[in-house]
């Protein structure tokens, strides 16, 4: 998976923001306000995601591309290589892991706002 294809991919959940909060070179990916996903547009080879704790230690040992988050809390964040042998179809899922884990810390007021997202059941 590219920059591009990652960035059409956050965009196309519900109720996604884009900015720039950390300088223009690192896009941010939002909803209601909380940040899933943090990847830089100058070295297009990887994005910090959000994941449950024990998964994501889980992940670091089944992939050598999945590492404690760069510059993130490392038990809450994984970043993930885009450049490695990691399927698309699993990078998708753990944008969605991640997008979820921040729409499920929401308010309920806020949380009820935000349709369900496309894509399968987590694993």
């Amino acid at each position: 998976m590219d920059i591009l294809e990652l960035r059409e991919y956050c965009l196309a959940l519900p109720m996604t923001e884009e900015c720039t909060p950390f300088g223009p070179e690192h896009l941010v990916y939002k909803v209601g306000g909380k940040m899933y996903a943090l990847t830089d547009m100058e070295d297009c080879r990887w994005v910090n995601l959000k994941c449950d704790p024990d998964r994501a230690v889980a992940l670091r040992d089944r992939h050598a591309e999945i590492v404690p988050g760069w510059h993130m809390n490392k038990r809450h964040w994984n970043t993930v290589a885009l450049d490695g042998d990691l399927p698309d179809g699993l990078v998708r899922e753990l944008v969605r892991h991640s997008y979820r884990l921040v729409v499920g810390s929401l308010p309920r007021a806020v949380r009820e706002t935000i349709p369900p997202i496309p894509g399968g059941p987590e694993e």
